[in-house]
Order: structure tokens, then C-alpha cells, then sequence
């Protein structure tokens, strides 16, 4: 089969939204999408649709009363009976020619685009992202099938090694086996598609466990996988509560690697089961981890105070500041710290907070009614350990809203500035200097991104060097990391530093291969 032909990779637009046009055709896609609400979506393992009766039920974050998805809960035999199935389909599905692979998740990021307004519907309605937000998901899922096609293809070439004398010496990348993937809420159709197309176009076979909140966005992807010519025992589709079968599908021998992004406490628990092999396991299992973060982003004194304050505001409550990338942290250095202050609380009251699929919303929901509980203590905490100078507002009926909430005055060891909170809460602090300031950002058992507002180029270049974190950002956001231009990933308890988007990060679900053969 020929090799196809491939552009230089590119990240895909995002619709805009004030062009009549794209409006009325997101207005048009809401409307459809509510009209598939209520469906009841069975698991899947192979060419098997099974009916646990054991439902689980997924409503609208914006209004809980709306049903968007029912979905059968697994057992723990049934992600027995998935890794097993996985590992009889592998030697299969790992011969697939690499080329092949490609050409189908090609398709599978044709279809995404044309399919891009309904799936940002589903991620208003279930996610509960607002429009802009939903458009930046769909459009990543986009990237990381465009962009690993491509790796796939260059890691499936010839790779140059040194020729010894009277050799052929070669190397090659293999399939590693059977991946559990286990995606979260937040990103739920990017970091899911991305995690489980770099396990399938790489040659292995998948079970993937989607997150309890968001599962009928899994079940849409999984058919668009189909869709594009995956086969059905390639991967799984198994939703249920990790509680249930994440350590059985983690355990398992037969299990080759786990792809996971979550939770710091979960991702631990992970790599511990992980590395305990079980009888009859012949491999050291392969974590790739994701485990959130505590963000900061300094601004020096000499900063424009103003880009500043929009990158912040941005960061910190862009999706309600439910991502691990998410600036909980701002460290102001004291020349411009009380400018700053009242600038930041005076932008981010003018941020609207409403149902996500309201257009001009900027600030919705939170995912679940757990999540609004856990970050509204965090906010009474947060009262003890420094000045609210933003927070307590009304806030829409009906769903899980949180509103938009800054302490100011957070000394370094204080809860809400160490722990993470994964809502729209802000901790600020005030800096000396800039070397107080990077020493606070790096006073944090996370490192996954931060960011620093200077206009004096040996600051910059001090950050660059002492400021420890993954995704490091200068005079900008340190939200939205782009497929191919930022790869993604931390240090310390953000996790394995796997770098998804990046060059690196398909040879993680693989392994290299030197043969070297006598010749003459």
C-alpha cells in the first residue's frame, strides 16, 4: 500500500463565532443535539453490545434536570473479559500495516470536522464548556489525529543507524500491546481521542475506560473510530466508575501499558498498582500519566499590567478553571501589585456566568455537584488564609454553579495557594522581587505550566532557566497549549512529562527494535 501524501501538519482554525453563519449553525447543532438527548448507549467489547443494567446517568451541568446520556455500568469481569478480548485481537491488529492505520485515523479526523458543531454541542451539554471552549476541545481532537498520523508515518520509515563493517544494522518501533486509557472530564473528547488514537495508530489495542461525567461524548468518538475503519476489536469502549474496574483493568497481566490523566491521587495509585507485577506477567507495565497541576503566573514589575491581567483572568477562569493548566496562582511583584489587583477583579466581574450554551456566556458550571461542594470549601478556607475581594455573587439556578472567586494577600504555604482546587478560584500573592516571586512559583510539589509578564530580558531568561515547569509560557496565557507547537506535560507530581502533541510522544506506546544481520 503506497504511503499517502501528507501536508505539513497544521493546527485546525477555530470557528468563529461572531460570523452569522457559524452562529446560527452552532444555534442549529444545539438544537439537533438535544434532540438525542435521553439515549441509552450499551458497552462495547468487540463485536459484543452488552446491557449491564446497572445505569449510569449522565445530566446537563448547566441544568441537572436534563438527561443527556444513560450508560451501562461495567463489572469487574467484564474489564477482565475486555483485556482479555484486547490481547487475542492484538497480533492482528498489530501486523495492520502502519500505513493503514494512518489512512484510518485520517478519516477519523475528516469526520470530526465535518461532525465539528455537533460534538461541540455535546461538549456544551455535557461538559458543560461554553461555546468557545467546546470549539477549542473539537478542534484538539482534530490536531492530535493530523498530527500523530504523521508521526506514525515517520516512525514507521527508515531510521538511519551507523553501518558496521560486513552488517546490516537496522532499527524499527513495535507495538507495545494491550493500553488501558482512561481520559477525564475536563478535555473530554481531546486528551480522550488523543490518548486513544497514539495507542491505536502506534499498533496496539485499547480499552478504554472513559470518565463517569462525560461518557456519551466517548461513545460519539468510539463510533466515529468506527466510522473511520477501525475494526471492532481494536479498542473498547467500557464506562463505569474507576472504583469498580480500574484496578482489574490496571492489574491485569495481560494489561501492557495504562495512558491516564487525571487526578494527582488516582495517577499515584495508578503507577502503584502498575508496578507490582501479577503471576504470570511477563513485563514491566509502562505509565503514561497526567496528574494535574497548581499553576502560577508571575508578573514582574516592569509587566504591562493590562496583558497581564487578561492572561490571568483567561487562565484562571477559562472552563471555570477546571484544567490542570488552569493559573490558580498569581504572584505580583509589589511595585504593581495593588494596580494589578484592582484591574484583575474589576475584568473578571464583567466575565458573565450562565448556562454554557448560552452564547455570550464566559463562566458556566462545574462538572458535578461533588465538585461544586469540594471547590465551595476550598472558598471557606480560603476566607481564613486571605482577603476575598472577589467572590459570593448570585449565580443561575438549577445546575452546578460556582462563582468566580480571588483571594488576594495568600501567603506561600497557605491551602488554597499548595492544593489544587480545580474551579474558578484565584489565589494572590505579592512578590518582593522577581527572585521571590520564581522561588514562590516553584514552592509547589507540581510542575505542569506557568507563566511570566516581563518586559526585562534577563528576568525572562532567569525564568527560563530556574522557573520548573513542563509548559513554561512568556507574555501570554498559560492555558491553551497547541498540538505540534507545545507538547504537553509536567514535572514532579504533574506526572510522567509525557509531552502529548509533541515529537516524543508516540514512542511512548512503542518499542524499538535493533536487528543487525551479518552480511557477505
Amino acid at each position: 500500500m503506497a504511503t499517502p501524501t501528507l501536508s505539513e501538519f497544521r493546527n485546525e482554525p477555530y470557528a468563529d463565532f461572531s460570523v452569522p453563519a457559524n452562529r446560527r449553525g452552532m444555534e442549529t447543532a444545539l438544537d439537533e443535539v438535544r434532540q438525542a438527548w435521553g439515549r441509552e448507549y450499551p458497552l462495547r467489547i468487540g463485536g459484543d453490545l452488552i446491557e449491564t443494567g446497572d445505569k449510569l446517568i449522565s445530566v446537563n451541568p448547566s441544568h441537572t434536570a436534563d438527561v443527556v446520556g444513560v450508560h451501562h455500568r461495567a463489572t469487574a469481569e467484564l474489564a477482565g473479559r475486555a483485556v482479555e478480548h484486547a490481547w487475542s485481537a492484538f497480533p492482528e491488529w498489530s501486523r495492520t500495516p502502519a500505513v493503514e492505520r494512518v489512512r484510518m485515523l485520517l478519516e477519523a479526523a475528516r469526520l470530526l470536522r465535518v461532525r465539528k458543531m455537533e460534538f461541540d454541542a455535546w461538549l456544551v451539554y455535557e461538559a458543560g464548556k461554553n461555546w468557545m471552549e467546546a470549539e477549542a476541545d473539537v478542534s484538539e481532537a482534530i490536531d492530535f489525529c493530523e498530527y500523530y498520523a504523521r508521526e506514525m508515518l515517520r516512525l514507521a520509515g527508515p531510521h538511519p543507524m551507523v553501518q558496521l563493517p560486513g552488517e546490516l544494522d537496522e532499527l524499527y518501533y513495535i507495538p507495545l500491546g494491550v493500553g488501558v486509557v482512561i481520559p477525564p472530564w475536563n478535555f473530554p473528547l481531546a486528551i480522550l481521542a488523543g490518548m486513544t488514537v497514539a495507542a491505536l495508530v502506534a499498533g496496539n489495542t485499547v480499552v478504554l475506560k472513559p470518565s463517569s461525567e462525560t461518557p456519551t461524548i466517548a461513545a460519539k468518538f468510539a463510533q466515529v473510530l468506527l466510522d473511520g475503519g477501525f475494526p471492532k476489536d481494536s479498542f473498547t469502549l467500557l464506562t463505569g466508575s474507576g472504583g469498580a474496574v480500574g484496578d482489574t483493568l490496571v492489574a491485569h497481566r495481560k494489561t501492557r501499558f495504562i495512558c491516564f490523566t487525571g487526578s494527582r491521587d488516582v495517577g499515584l495509585r495508578i503507577n502503584e498498582l502498575a508496578a507490582k507485577p501479577q503471576p504470570g506477567q511477563i513485563w514491566i507495565k509502562r505509565v503514561i500519566a497526567e496528574m494535574g497541576g497548581k499553576d502560577a503566573i508571575v508578573v514582574d514589575a516592569d509587566a504591562d499590567v493590562e496583558k497581564a491581567v487578561e492572561g490571568v483572568a483567561a487562565s484562571a477562569f477559562g472552563y471555570q478553571g477546571q484544567k490542570c493548566s488552569a493559573c490558580s496562582r498569581a504572584i505580583v511583584d509589589a511595585a504593581v501589585y495593588d494596580e494589578f489587583l484592582e484591574k484583575l477583579v474589576a475584568r473578571v466581574r464583567r466575565i458573565p456566568v450562565g448556562p454554557a450554551h448560552h452564547p455570550d456566556t464566559g463562566i458556566g458550571p462545574v462538572i458535578s455537584e461533588s465538585a461544586r461542594q469540594s471547590i465551595l470549601q476550598y472558598i471557606e478556607v480560603g476566607k481564613t488564609e486571605g482577603r476575598m475581594v472577589l467572590g459570593g455573587g448570585e449565580v443561575p439556578e438549577g445546575g452546578y454553579f460556582v462563582p468566580p472567586t480571588i483571594f488576594a494577600d495568600v501567603a506561600p504555604k497557605a491551602r488554597i495557594f499548595q492544593e489544587e482546587i480545580f474551579g474558578p478560584v484565584l489565589a494572590v500573592a505579592k512578590a518582593r522581587h522577581f527572585q521571590d516571586a520564581i522561588a514562590k512559583a516553584n514552592d509547589s510539589e507540581y510542575g505542569l505550566t506557568g507563566a511570566v509578564y516581563s518586559n526585562d530580558p534577563a528576568h525572562l531568561a532567569e525564568a527560563r532557566e530556574r522557573f520548573h515547569a513542563g509548559n513554561l509560557y512568556f507574555n501570554r496565557k498559560c492555558t491553551g497549549a497547541m498540538v505540534g507547537a507545545h507538547p504537553f506535560g509536567g514535572f514532579n507530581m504533574s506526572g510522567t512529562d509525557s509531552k502529548a502533541g509533541g515529537p516524543d510522544y508516540l514512542q511512548l506506546f512503542l518499542q524499538a527494535k535493533a536487528v543487525a544481520a551479518k552480511v557477505g
